[in-house]
């Protein structure tokens, strides 16, 4: 009964699509399990067949491992305390006695070192045993395992790994292994269907589908990778597993999942391969990843930023610091500047910047396309090599505050720097914000910000502020300088 009824129904849509001269549409599946669409309808809408992932599955599963990385973790011991706890009171005549003789019991012996596992997923990239994976799966791991599908359990080697991007590569010693096949993450449509295959919470060889919900995804402290926004199901044990597109192609790294609870929440992240695949061949010849650095500090153009500064719309990028004698410094770079284009390339974001210069080897000569003061000019700059990640620096010490001067249009009380405070800063002048209330506490000022510039002209005393404020027509930006931090603030006047 079953099969009858879909014969009928299969029979019922080939009648029909005949009948409008589209029956090829149906048959334009390459065999790779992709849905196929079925002609719009007379009002536009359209609809289209589910997809199948039973090839997809056998075909690519044996390339997909399981990932096990053991740490050890030392148990910190314990610091010596001067209060013992002896069981006598300081003016008992034994006291001496007990704090002289009696054994510290703070003074105990290291206890040994206890583990932790991480469990993973990963690929393999060639026959040889390559494997691909996220880094944070294996980051500090003494023994790594890699589990195959036919069950072999073998011991890995960490190759190298990248924080920056999250992706290491791992190999093992093995021959003859199936690989998967790699695709074009620039293809990828949103709204197409995805599927990723991993180890959610142990559970080996878990299969879990859905569609792309954006691309270029930018998430706090990633400026390296625009991520592949999916709402296939990811959970720990997933990361490092592949997501292939219907062609059985990988596509991208599971790697992030946003999350209140813990758990899956509808959306994931996955880096794209074609990132992924240039770190890792970096990693394989030399284990470690080369990146150019421009030496700028960036933020994002808002609309009001784009105002203050003559832009058309809001894009590109806008320097807030120059790192002295650095590539950009070296180059004329300027903070206030705003980087268009990079080699021809439009920079469209603040986050697209940090991406396409890391995407140049040291040395490499760039063009950039800089709005600077109403005009868009050519400078040419030769990238320096990024340095390792850098541990965070202290913050700096709030500057004492000499004479104050009133703003009021602004709502901004406000100081020049002292001499200690500008050899403090390394800074040349500015004006430290003592109070800021009404316009400037919408816009987000705090007191001890130091403001070192106004739009696009430097700020060393309160003397050049006025003349910045009286020339700005009502469009003010004001760079300022928070702790370890530099930043643009625009104000709306009007």
């Amino acid at each position: 009964m079953k099969s009858y009824t879909r014969l009928a129904i299969a029979s019922a849509l080939l009648v029909s699509l005949a009948g409008c001269g589209k029956i090829e549409a149906l048959f334009k599946d390459d065999n790779q399990g992709a849905p196929v669409a079925v002609p719009a309808k007379a009002d536009g809408s359209v609809q289209m067949l589910l997809p199948d992932f039973t090839q997809l599955v056998e075909r690519e599963g044996p390339a997909v491992v399981n990932i096990q990385a053991v740490r050890s973790e030392s148990s910190s011991q314990a610091t010596p305390s001067s209060d013992l706890p002896i069981p006598v009171p300081e003016d008992d005549p034994f006291y001496e006695f007990f704090r002289r003789y009696m054994p510290n019991p703070n003074q105990q012996q290291e206890p040994p070192p206890s583990e932790s596992v991480s469990f993973g997923s990963g690929f393999i990239l060639s026959a040889d045993g390559y494997i691909l994976t996220n880094a944070h799966v294996v980051a500090g791991g003494n023994q790594i395992k890699v589990m195959l599908t036919d069950k072999r359990e073998l011991r890995a080697k960490l190759v190298g790994l990248d924080k920056r991007t999250d992706v290491a590569v791992l190999k093992v010693d093995a021959a003859n292994l199936p690989i998967v096949r790699i695709g074009a993450p620039d293809g990828l449509k949103v709204g197409e269907w995805v599927a990723a295959i991993g180890a959610p919470f142990g559970f080996d060889n878990t299969v879990t589908a859905g569609i792309v919900s954006a691309k270029g995804r930018s998430l706090p402290d990633e400026s390296y990778v625009p991520f592949i926004q999916t709402d296939v199901a990811i959970n720990p044990g997933n990361s490092g597993g592949p997501l292939f597109n219907l062609r059985g192609e990988v596509v991208g790294i599971n790697s992030q999942i946003y999350s209140r609870s813990g758990g899956f929440m509808g959306i994931s992240f996955a880096i794209p391969i074609d990132i992924a695949m240039k770190v890792a061949e970096q990693l394989k010849s030399s284990g470690k990843v080369s990146r150019g650095q421009l030496g700028v500090h960036i933020q994002e153009v808002t609309q009001e930023l784009a105002q203050s500064f003559g832009l058309d719309r809001p894009r590109g990028a806008l320097v807030v610091r120059v790192e002295p004698n650095g590539p950009a410094s070296r180059a004329g770079i300027q903070i206030g500047d705003i980087i268009l284009r990079l080699n021809g390339q439009i920079v469209d974001s603040s986050r697209d910047l940090p991406r396409m210069v890391g995407d140049q080897p040291p040395g490499t000569r760039i063009k950039l396309g800089v709005w600077r003061k109403g005009n868009e000019q050519n400078v040419e700059a030769t990238l320096a090599e990024l340095a390792g990640e850098q541990a965070a620096q202290p913050a700096e010490p709030a500057p004492s505050t000499p004479q104050s001067y009133q703003f009021g249009k602004l709502g901004l009380t406000l100081a020049e720097l002292s001499a200690d405070d500008k050899q403090t800063l390394g800074l040349r002048g500015g004006l430290v914000v003592q109070k800021a209330q009404g316009v400037a506490a919408q816009a987000g000022l705090m007191n001890g910000d130091v403001i070192i510039g106004l739009n696009q002209t430097e700020i060393t005393n309160i003397k050049s502020f006025e003349r910045a404020l009286a020339s700005a027509n009502g469009n003010v930006a004001l760079l300022v300088r928070r702790q370890d931090s530099t930043l643009f603030v625009p104000l709306r006047l009007n």
